[in-house]
């Protein structure tokens, strides 16, 4: 295991090469399943609304799919669907022995109560890992279907052999998705975790005094370049989770993709960085691909 040293050289953490590894084992996994006749796992998503993000994230779980051998279903929505109509999807997956895992994309049009939702799903076809059972079991520490980015976070920490036992991680954003789990999953006692963690957010008083402690930095508060380089101390390690779309017109789509760490300000001073693109978010689908497969296998809930 590697630990963060005092020089200023870095090394990119390469999520899209990490993502692409699980997905060849998840493949492979899946040939054995066929090779005896077993049920081909079957992941649905939701998808209501024509937001950007929302689309493309989607497609791409669409694509995943077929590359390790899933079977998919994409259900699309206007933004115009009613609260009860949704509930009522989610609901018909629920029963749906076909499908082993389903995904709600968010956000949701503010008509409709992402919570409602998120607790409709059954836990075991819960495969974003947001239902409150699955909250529940990991920080129960009890094996459950873990959220994506999180899981994929710690995922990245351990196949670059990063210590994390007895580190400083200061996690910046609290939200249910990523900030307040991975803070719970890098405090557990696991071969990847042990870390001291303090869970900062926008209200958090002297925040970057305390970001300057921080041997890991997970910043994940949806401002783009909020992390400069003044808030990082020399050879900590940084995992960027940002993805905001900033207008760019010199880029055909007409933006560009930013990461909630100056990345040009803060790399010289890491050891270990995350690129955006190709850090973290490609992990984010790779996990949730894992999730289906555990789902099929019953892994967590018994079929």
């Amino acid at each position: 295991m590697t630990t963060a040293p005092e020089a200023t050289s870095y090394k990119l953490i390469d999520g899209k090469k990490i993502a692409e590894d699980i997905k060849v084992e998840i493949a492979a996994e899946v040939e054995k399943i066929k090779a005896v006749g077993g049920k081909i796992p079957h992941l649905a998503a939701i998808l209501v609304g024509h937001d950007g993000g929302s689309e493309t994230y989607v497609r791409n779980k669409v694509l995943a799919c077929e590359r390790v051998g899933f079977e998919s279903t994409l259900l699309r929505y206007e933004d115009d669907i009613t609260e009860a109509e949704l509930l009522a999807k989610v609901e018909e997956l629920n029963q749906d022995d076909r499908i082993d895992g389903f995904i709600v994309q968010l956000p949701l049009p503010a008509h409709i109560s992402a919570d409602k939702v998120i607790e409709t799903i059954r836990p075991e076809k819960d495969v974003d890992g947001f239902h409150p059972m699955n909250i529940g079991r990991m920080v129960a520490g009890l094996p459950a279907l873990l959220p994506a980015t999180p899981s994929g976070i710690v995922e990245l920490l351990s196949r670059y052999g990063i210590e994390t036992s007895g580190q400083h991680c200061v996690v910046i954003g609290r939200s249910n998705i990523v900030g307040t789990p991975v803070s719970i999953l890098l405090a557990k006692n696991l071969d990847t975790g042990n870390c001291t963690v303090t869970l900062c957010h926008s209200r958090t008083r002297n925040l970057a005094e305390i970001v300057r402690t921080a041997d890991i930095v997970v910043a994940a508060i949806g401002r783009p370049e909020f992390v400069t380089a003044d808030m990082v101390r020399p050879g900590a390690i940084v995992i960027d989770v940002g993805t905001t779309r900033v207008a760019d017109p010199s880029k055909k789509s007409g933006f560009t993709l930013k990461g909630d760490v100056d990345f040009a300000g803060v790399a010289p001073k890491t050891s270990y960085i995350t690129p955006v693109p190709g850090g973290v978010g490609p992990m984010t689908i790779a996990m949730l691909l894992l999730n289906t497969l555990r789902a099929a296998k019953g892994e967590i809930y018994a079929r």
